[in-house]
């Protein structure tokens, strides 16, 4: 049976995916993170999470923001029956403006990886409007992820360069995403009205369809 891996974003786990539902003829796995070494980049980091799950060019993989970026990389290296982004980019082209910022004023450098998990106050202002007991999820995941992690995948995320496309990807994007702002993803699959960057949580009944689309 072909698997479905499912990466989650950052300060995210695999509860991400609680409200997702992959067609039966695919076994679903979501991946924990693993602690990366410093000087690992984002291509790095991928390669050892394919080796770590021994996903094969038979299996899809689907990636949520930062997830997203590393199912990409995956699939640079291996031909992936299917790889699916959400809530991501797929080009170092498609980034935000902030992006730059950080790369020329890197406080994500200077800032103690413990106090990236105790900013969960700023949730609903990066990730937008979500319900009260959405909110408590993302500050749960957020307050148990590693510091090692954050900081880590903070700083690879901003450096991570990448121009290729692979082949059998799609890209689902919410129209009201503030972290990844739509209006630079370059020919998306799909475009859900009013989604936002956790839309895999609050619009999952709309993704389900799609993911049921494309997996089938």
């Amino acid at each position: 049976m072909p698997k479905v891996f499912l990466i989650s974003g950052l300060g995210a786990d695999k509860r991400l995916f609680g409200n997702i539902v992959i067609p039966p003829q695919y076994e679903a796995l979501a991946t924990d993170w693993l602690i990366p070494e410093q000087k690992d980049t984002l291509a790095i980091y991928a390669q050892k999470i394919a080796n770590q799950y021994h996903i094969t060019p038979s299996d899809a993989v689907i990636g949520v923001s930062l997830g997203g970026m590393i199912a990409t990389e995956v699939a640079k290296h291996l031909k992936l029956s299917k790889v699916i982004l959400i809530s991501s980019i797929k080009t170092d082209s498609e980034a935000p403006f902030y992006f730059k910022v950080f790369r020329r004023i890197p406080l994500q450098r200077i800032i103690p990886g413990k106090l990236f998990t105790q900013l969960g106050f700023l949730v609903k202002y990066i990730f937008g409007s979500m319900s009260a007991v959405d909110q408590v999820l993302f500050m749960s995941m957020l307050k148990g992820s590693s510091p090692v992690f954050l900081k880590w995948a903070m700083e690879a995320v901003l450096q991570w360069k990448n121009d290729t496309i692979p082949d059998n990807l799609y890209h689902i994007i919410g129209d009201n995403d503030l972290v990844f702002p739509y209006q630079n993803i370059k020919n998306p699959t799909a475009v859900i009205k009013g989604g936002t960057h956790v839309m895999v949580i609050d619009r999952a009944t709309e993704i389900n369809a799609l993911l049921a689309d494309i997996l089938t």
